[in-house]
């Protein structure tokens, strides 16, 4: 039986339909300029808020455009690809990102762009040099959808994570800061298992550090589960409900124990588990190892085990979802980039599509091959088309 209550009693998550903020902006993308990024030279948008549509062949740089979006937040943006990797060809040693982002409060003017001596990004806020890309989780929270997620419920478990630590950063910008810190602690601990086992002093810091940042890990990710499963049950019902649990060591102690009782245990189990994990080069328990579990629930069956076009629907569904519990808990609605969305989905789920993100409010960007699927529907926002070299209006 799939447990998502986190040793809460019930009613203590609600749902984002249950949840009243007093407002609930949606912050939109004005206008964005792309500078020798990927196969852009330049390109140069400007649209309002609502759903914007890029259509044209496959290969034009359209799914460009919404990774330069990503990377406008913190992390690698939606294909985590290098740095170095997303310069275009032939074009000058650096890329730079450009948006105008309009908030509840203000205009912002938010640029990203590659130190290439450093190889690194930096940020630029109305024109400063500042430090610190969480704070964009704030301004411009973004979800999104990929073909690429499209094996989440087959491929390993390292997908599912990011997926749902996406989606939990949005409710919680101290995520990445304390994913930071134990991923850091854990190379250094399976650096030291093989370099110098007997540091028990050093080994006993480490493991403190991972037990405090790996419980606070495993507790965003269970609050913004039980949330994400509370908001699933107003889904639309085009879309498949799905049932959602989180596998992992220090989550099922979470479930029985408070915060500090399963520091305590989680750090007496790495300082046990030193020799195996020296043995096999890595630490085989922590919530690096977790694993989202998603069934179809009027099925009663895996997702895995779903066709592809139900496993489609069912991803949709969990999107939408996560995007209506952080508007609800947040009161900011995500920006969404929906990268060939409508692979998979029959007419009336496109059209559902559609009602849920202007429901929402949201600013949806949304690629596609074919400029007549769009035509199709109706929706309220701007579709341009593009050839490679020009955008325009469709």
């Amino acid at each position: 039986m799939l447990q998502t209550n986190h040793g809460l009693p019930d009613g203590a998550i609600k749902s984002a339909s249950n949840t009243v903020k007093d407002k609930i902006f949606a912050p939109s993308i004005a206008e964005l300029k792309l500078t020798d990024f990927r196969s852009h030279a330049k390109a140069h948008i400007v649209t309002g808020a609502g759903i914007v549509v890029l259509s044209g062949d496959n290969g034009i740089g359209k799914t460009n455009i919404l990774e330069a979006i990503s990377l406008l937040g913190p992390g690698r943006g939606l294909r985590t690809a290098k740095l170095s990797e997303l310069v275009r060809r032939d074009g000058a040693l650096a890329w730079y990102v450009s948006a105008l982002v309009r908030t509840q409060e203000e205009d912002i003017q938010i640029g990203v762009g590659i130190d290439p001596n450093a190889d690194t990004r930096r940020l630029r806020i109305d024109g400063q040099n500042v430090k610190g890309f969480d704070r964009l989780t704030v301004m411009l929270p973004q979800l999104w959808l990929t073909p690429a997620m499209d094996r989440l419920f087959v491929d390993g478990a390292s997908g599912r994570r990011k997926f749902l630590d996406r989606y939990a950063l949005g409710l919680s910008p101290q995520h990445a800061k304390m994913s930071q810190d134990y991923e850091r602690a854990m190379r250094e601990r399976n650096r030291l298992l093989q370099e110098n086992p007997s540091a028990d002093s050093w080994l006993d810091s480490l493991e403190s550090n991972m037990a405090v940042s790996g419980v606070a890990i495993a507790d965003a990710r269970l609050t913004a589960l039980d949330a994400l499963a509370a908001g699933l049950q107003h889904s639309h019902d085009a879309f498949p409900e799905a049932e959602i649990a989180l596998e992992g060591w220090v989550e099922a102690a979470l479930r029985q124990a408070s915060a500090l009782d399963v520091e305590d245990a989680f750090c007496m189990h790495l300082k046990k588990s030193r020799g195996l994990d020296a043995s096999v080069g890595r630490t085989l328990e922590g919530p690096h190892r977790s694993d989202l579990v998603v069934r179809h629930k009027g099925k009663n069956m895996p997702a895995s085990d779903c066709s592809t076009g139900e496993q489609k629907a069912l991803l949709v569904g969990l999107v939408l979802a996560q995007a209506r519990v952080m508007s609800g808990e947040t009161g900011r609605v995500p920006l969404l980039l929906l990268d060939e969305v409508a692979a998979h989905l029959d007419g009336t789920r496109r059209t559902a599509l559609i009602e849920v993100i202007e429901n929402l409010g949201a600013q949806a960007w949304i690629t596609g091959t074919d400029p007549a699927v769009f035509q199709q529907m109706t929706f309220t926002g701007t579709h341009l088309t593009f050839d490679g070299q020009l955008i325009k209006n469709a």
